[in-house]
C-alpha cells in the first residue's frame, strides 16, 4: 500500500447526485482518511450540452451536507489544480499533439449516421459492436476532400492488438483483449476531450494512485491503461465496486423512488444516517455493526471486504436508521436542524418560547422517522389546532370513556402541584373512581388531550401542555 495515497472523486454537474455516485464519493473519502492520504474533488465539465452550474453548486452543497470534506478541488486550491476539466483544455490539446506527433492517432471524419449504420449491422451479424477503422488508413488526399466537404475530424486512438492486464483491489486478476475494443474516440470533433482521455491525463498529472469507482467503469479501464502506456505513464490502481441497485436487482433508478442526495435531503433524512446506510452498502465492517460513526466506518473501512456482488438499496432500512439518528440526536441540535421543516409544516418557530418548543421536540422525538414527519406529530400541542379525530371521537362516545374523562378533569379542577405529581394524581382519582383499569383508562385519556389514539407516552405530553391547557380541553366533561 502506498504511505500516503491520493484518490478522487469526479462527478459530471450533469444532474442531482446520485446516491450511487455519493457512494463512490464515501468509498474514496473514507480509502484517503483511513490511511492518511488525500482527497481530490474534481469536476468533469466537457460536456457542454448537459452540464449546468446550478448542478455543480448542488454537487458540492450535497457534499459538503454529508461531510465530505476535500483536500484538493474547487473552494480548496491545491497544486495540481484546476480542478475543473472545462478549465483544463489546453493541457489536453497538448497532450492530443503529443499522439499526434508520436502517430498514436488519426482523424477520424465519420458521421453519426454512419456509425450508427455500422454498430447495427455489426450486431445483426452477431460480432462485437465496435468501430472497425474506416478512418484509419486515409490517405492525406482523402482527409483533405472530406474536411472540404465540411467535415470536422474527431481524433480516434490507434488500439494495440493485445491483452490488457490488470489486477483489481475488489474484483482480482482482469484481462481485456485489444481486438474486442475498436479504435476509440479521444478528442471529439467540437475539440472537447473524450472521457478516457481526459480522466487519464488529470489522474497522472493530479498524481492519483489509485482509481475507486462502480463496476460500470471497468470496461473504461482497458482503454485508459492503453493510453497510460503511449503516454509513457505509470497507471494508478483501479478498484471497482458493485453497484447500488432497486429492490428487481436492477440499476438504481428513479423508477425506484428516490434516488438523489438531494431528493433524501428535502425528506428529513440526517446527513450522518445516510452516510452510514450507504458505508454498509456493498461493505462489512467488523462484528456484524451497523451503527456507526463517519470516524468508525473510516477506521474499519477495507477496499478487501467490499463485495462484489450489487448492493440493494432499502429506504426503509435508511429510514429505520435515520429513525434511530433522530432518537439519538441531541434535543437542542435536532431542534435546529428541525427548523426548516418546521416553516414548511406552516410554523413559525422563531416566534415559540424556546424552552417549550425544545420540550415539545423532545418529547416527539422517538416518534420521528423523517424530519418532515414533524408537522403532524407537534400539531396537537398547539390549542388552536386541536382537534379531535374520528378515531378519538369514536373512543370518546362510550360511557366508560366519558366517565374517565370526567373524573380526570375533576381532579384537576382542584389540585395543585408540578405537572408530573398532577397527572400521576388525575390517574390515580380517575382509576378509583370509575374502577377502570389498563388500557380502557389510559386510551381516553389520550384522545381527550390530544385529539388522537397514538403519540408519546402520556405523562410527557401533560409535562408540556400544562394543566390550562389539558383542563380546556377537557371542559366537556362537565356535560
Amino acid at each position: 500500500m502506498v504511505p500516503k495515497p491520493r484518490v478522487r472523486f469526479a462527478p459530471s454537474p450533469t444532474g442531482e447526485l446520485h446516491v450511487g455516485n455519493a457512494r463512490t464519493a464515501l468509498f474514496n473519502w473514507m480509502f484517503a482518511r483511513h490511511h492518511g492520504g488525500d482527497f481530490v474533488l474534481r469536476i468533469e465539465d466537457t460536456d457542454e450540452s448537459r452540464s449546468a452550474l446550478a448542478y455543480q453548486v448542488n454537487l458540492i452543497d450535497d457534499l459538503k451536507w454529508l461531510g465530505m470534506d476535500w483536500d484538493e478541488g474547487p473552494q480548496k486550491e491545491g497544486a495540481y489544480g484546476p480542478y475543473k476539466q472545462s478549465e483544463r483544455l489546453n493541457i489536453y490539446e497538448d497532450h492530443l499533439k503529443r499522439l499526434i506527433t508520436a502517430g498514436l492517432v488519426y482523424p477520424c471524419y465519420c458521421t453519426e449516421e454512419e456509425l450508427e449504420e455500422e454498430r447495427q449491422a455489426l450486431i445483426l451479424s452477431k460480432r462485437m459492436p465496435r468501430y472497425m477503422g474506416k478512418c484509419r488508413n486515409l490517405t492525406p488526399a482523402e482527409r483533405k476532400s472530406r474536411e472540404a466537404r465540411g467535415r470536422k475530424p474527431s481524433y480516434r486512438f490507434k488500439v494495440p492488438q493485445l491483452t490488457v492486464e490488470f489486477d483489481d483491489l475488489i474484483r482480482g486478476a482482469m484481462k481485456f483483449e485489444g481486438e474486442a475494443i475498436g479504435d476509440f474516440i479521444i478528442v471529439r470533433s467540437n475539440g472537447m476531450p473524450a472521457y478516457n482521455f481526459a480522466v487519464v491525463i488529470d489522474d497522472h498529472l493530479m498524481a492519483i494512485t489509485h482509481v475507486i469507482r462502480g463496476e460500470d467503469h471497468l470496461s473504461n479501464t482497458a482503454p485508459q491503461i492503453m493510453l497510460y502506456r503511449a503516454f509513457g505513464f505509470e497507471p494508478p490502481t483501479f478498484a471497482h465496486h458493485s453497484l447500488i441497485l432497486g429492490k428487481d436487482r436492477s440499476k438504481l433508478s428513479k423508477r425506484h423512488g428516490s434516488v438523489s442526495v438531494g431528493e433524501f435531503r428535502k425528506q428529513g433524512i440526517l446527513p450522518e444516517a445516510l452516510m452510514n446506510y450507504l458505508g454498509l452498502l456493498g461493505s462489512s465492517f467488523t462484528e456484524g455493526r451497523e451503527i456507526l460513526s463517519s470516524d468508525e466506518m473510516i477506521a474499519d473501512f477495507s477496499l478487501e471486504r467490499a463485495s462484489k456482488s450489487g448492493a440493494i438499496f432499502d429506504e426503509e432500512k435508511l429510514r429505520w436508521l435515520n429513525a434511530i439518528y433522530i432518537r439519538n440526536c441531541e434535543t437542542e441540535d435536532l431542534t435546529k436542524r428541525l427548523f426548516p421543516f418546521l416553516q414548511q409544516a406552516g410554523y413559525q418557530p422563531d416566534t415559540l418560547d424556546t424552552q417549550w418548543l425544545r420540550n415539545v421536540i423532545d418529547t416527539v422525538k422517538n416518534d420521528l422517522t423523517k424530519l418532515t414527519d414533524i408537522g403532524g406529530h407537534i400539531r396537537f400541542f398547539f390549542d388552536e389546532q386541536y382537534e379531535l379525530t374520528d378515531a378519538a371521537k369514536q373512543i370518546l362516545a362510550g360511557e366508560n370513556a366519558r366517565k374517565v374523562v370526567r373524573a380526570f378533569g375533576e381532579y384537576l379542577v382542584s389540585a395543585q402541584g408540578m405537572p408530573k405529581d398532577l397527572y400521576a394524581g388525575a390517574i390515580k382519582y380517575a382509576k378509583e373512581k370509575t374502577g377502570v383499569k389498563g388500557k380502557e383508562l389510559f386510551m381516553p385519556i389520550r384522545a381527550a388531550l390530544t385529539g388522537e389514539v397514538h403519540g408519546p407516552e402520556l405523562d410527557r405530553v401533560f409535562a408540556v401542555l400544562g394543566k390550562e391547557s389539558a383542563a380546556k380541553r377537557l371542559q366537556w366533561y362537565k356535560d
